[in-house]
């Protein structure tokens, strides 16, 4: 995938010195167009090249599929445009929580938070199954209405990060242990969200170990909705 991305941010690269070297030529050829037009009527020339960059756009874009089609394998382009397309979405801004959005599957997603947690090391304490643990509680309170379709809460501890964290500010135990929650919506079968605690801009920039703990829940969701 990342292969992908950097090949298709190259042709980006190309295409937009292409246009800047187009609108260029174009300014330059309307000063100096005399030779243009002498060989034709007046009427005929200005219409000529008024035409002349949107044949030169038409030529411009031809030149782009045919660098993709060399740059690509006939099947890896509509791949790639489609793995674009189901790309997971960046974190939900506001609010008290960092949401993350992925079309993959609730189990798959679950895979690549594990993966994503135990890769750095870290280890898991606990996975609390939110969801059955709700509908059991709704079922005894008389409220049947299904929250999620499924849902866990990930536990996870980071012995170094955590010590520098309340050396730090004491209170901050209660962000021990860290927690990424992975859920589904019963309106929404085919979303997995991820979510983690959203820490304040004031503290994370006034710490440099609560930038740290950001940072780590971040990388940590994304990788688990790139599954």
């Amino acid at each position: 995938m990342r292969t992908i991305m950097v090949l298709i941010m190259h042709m980006a690269t190309l295409t937009m010195i292409d246009t800047i070297s187009l609108c260029s030529g174009s300014h330059s050829g309307s000063g100096s167009g005399s030779g243009f037009a002498s060989g034709s009527a007046t009427g005929v020339g200005a219409a000529s090249k008024t035409q002349l960059p949107l044949l030169s756009l038409i030529g411009l874009r031809f030149r782009v599929l045919v660098r993709l089609r060399t740059w690509f394998p006939a099947w890896l382009l509509p791949v790639s445009l489609l793995a674009l397309c189901a790309m997971p979405v960046a974190a939900a801004e506001g609010g008290s929580a960092a949401v993350y959005e992925s079309d993959s599957s609730f189990d798959d997603v679950m895979d690549g938070l594990r993966l994503a947690i135990e890769e750095r090391g870290l280890f898991i304490n606990n996975i609390m199954h939110m969801s059955e643990m709700l509908e059991r509680t709704g079922a005894d309170l008389g409220a049947d209405r299904p929250l999620f379709g499924q849902a866990h809460s990930v536990e996870f501890c980071s012995a170094v990060l955590s010590r520098r964290m309340i050396a730090e500010d004491p209170s901050r135990v209660v962000n021990c242990p860290f927690i990424i929650a992975v859920y589904t919506l019963p309106d929404e079968p085919d979303k997995t969200f991820v979510a983690h605690r959203r820490f304040g801009a004031d503290e994370v920039s006034g710490s440099e170990v609560m930038g740290e703990v950001a940072a780590m829940l971040k990388n940590i969701s994304e990788q688990a909705v790139s599954w």
